[in-house]
């Protein structure tokens, strides 16, 4: 089965990804997504040898988490922009080090950093142990480390274990 559908989670975002894309959900447009789920994988799938293996389960618990800590952070960012003066912000460089091993752990890791307002990963060391994140407001930098390690990384070692 791993032959013919290899990428199984690919298969259903290319499918999704292209009745919206077309904006449309008749027999047609879906068939045609069907075939690009199957297809696009199934010739890509030379160029993965070493992709990891992924927890899907543990995966929809962290989907939650992150558009929830998006939500909240629209928030608090709109109240530091709002209401605290330019001389109380304490804007900051983070190097995160890094328990995660894969790229794919890596760069999922950078791009929630990103999705969430106020912090922004701007650079993956060249020895690829510390990411390092700009934040908008961190008046203890190593409690801001200690609280994305804990919220993401824990969760991103499960679903890339």
């Amino acid at each position: 089965m791993s032959r013919l559908l290899p990428h199984p989670g690919l298969s259903i975002l290319l499918v999704a990804m292209w009745v919206v894309m077309v904006n449309d959900v008749s027999f047609g447009a879906l068939f045609l997504g069907l075939v690009f789920g199957f297809l696009v994988p199934l010739f890509t799938a030379p160029w993965w040898p070493g992709r990891p293996q992924v927890r899907y389960f543990p995966a929809f618990g962290y989907l939650g988490i992150v558009l929830w800590d998006i939500i909240v952070a629209n928030f608090q960012v709109a109240a530091i922009i709002l209401f605290k003066p330019n001389h109380a912000l304490r804007p900051a460089w983070l190097a995160i080090p890094l328990d995660l091993t894969t790229p794919e752990a890596i760069t999922v890791f950078a791009g929630t950093i990103s999705l969430t307002p106020g912090t922004v990963s701007a650079d993956v060391s060249a020895c690829g142990k510390y990411l390092l994140v700009h934040a908008l407001h961190a008046p203890d930098p190593a409690a801001e480390i200690g609280k994305v390690k804990a919220r993401y990384e824990a969760r991103l070692k499960e679903i890339f274990a």
